[in-house]
Formats: structure tokens, C-alpha cells, sequence
């Protein structure tokens, strides 16, 4: 079963045309979730960005334990590219080269899913 994830990024004033663009023009990671010893593990199902004024979401669908997708995407060279062409772009300062700056900025700005209504719910 598919379960979904959200980020919030804090952007500054007037960047949110540059964001977009780095978003639009990101490579696309490696979808076979892989543990550390290379085992798919799970799959990364689909990804949509919303832009707001000073704030953007990326909102992931996943199967798969979220930890273990969280390692999988810092070991993609086209999210490490993106996520440091938005770094400039952030209102709040983070580390991302660390995997405790990581895990920070996952805790703080991480989203989990609370509701979910379809039609014929």
C-alpha cells in the first residue's frame, strides 16, 4: 500500500519563479527504492510540487518505509544537484551534507498525510 509525504519549503520574497524553474528542470531519481545493500525495497510512485507565494510543497507518493526512501533519495545525484540549486532560494538556513542536518530539516519541515477523501469515500 501507497503511503504519501510532504516538504515544506520557506522560500525568500520573489524567488518563487527561479524555484519553480529548478524544480521543472530537476532530473528524475532512480524510482527502484534500494536498501543500503542495493535490495529494491520499494518504489517511488509520484511527485507533485505547489508553488505559494514565499512557500512551496513537494508531495511524494511512496511504497515503501520512509526512512529508508529518505536514503535512497540522498543517494541520488539529481535530488543532491536540486537541493543545492534551491539552498540560495531558502528563507531558513539548513545543512544538508550531513545526515543529522538532513534528518533536522526532514523533522521540521516534513509533512504526513491526516486526511485523505475521495468521491466515493
Amino acid at each position: 500500500m501507497s503511503q504519501w509525504f510532504a516538504l515544506l519549503y520557506k522560500l525568500k520574497p520573489g524567488t518563487e519563479g527561479a524555484v519553480t524553474e529548478l524544480f521543472q528542470q530537476s532530473g528524475r531519481p532512480d524510482h527502484e527504492v534500494k536498501d543500503d545493500d542495493g535490495n529494491v525495497v520499494g518504489t517511488l510512485l509520484r511527485t507533485m510540487i505547489f508553488m505559494g507565494t514565499e512557500a512551496c510543497t513537494r508531495v511524494i507518493e511512496v511504497d515503501g518505509d520512509l526512512p529508508v526512501v529518505a536514503r535512497h533519495m540522498g543517494r541520488q545525484e539529481s535530488v543532491r544537484k536540486f537541493e543545492e540549486g534551491i539552498e540560495p532560494h531558502l528563507a531558513e538556513a539548513r545543512d544538508m551534507r550531513s545526515p543529522e542536518g538532513a534528518q533536522e530539516f526532514f523533522r521540521r519541515s516534513g509533512m504526513r498525510l491526516v486526511l485523505d477523501r475521495k468521491l466515493d469515500d
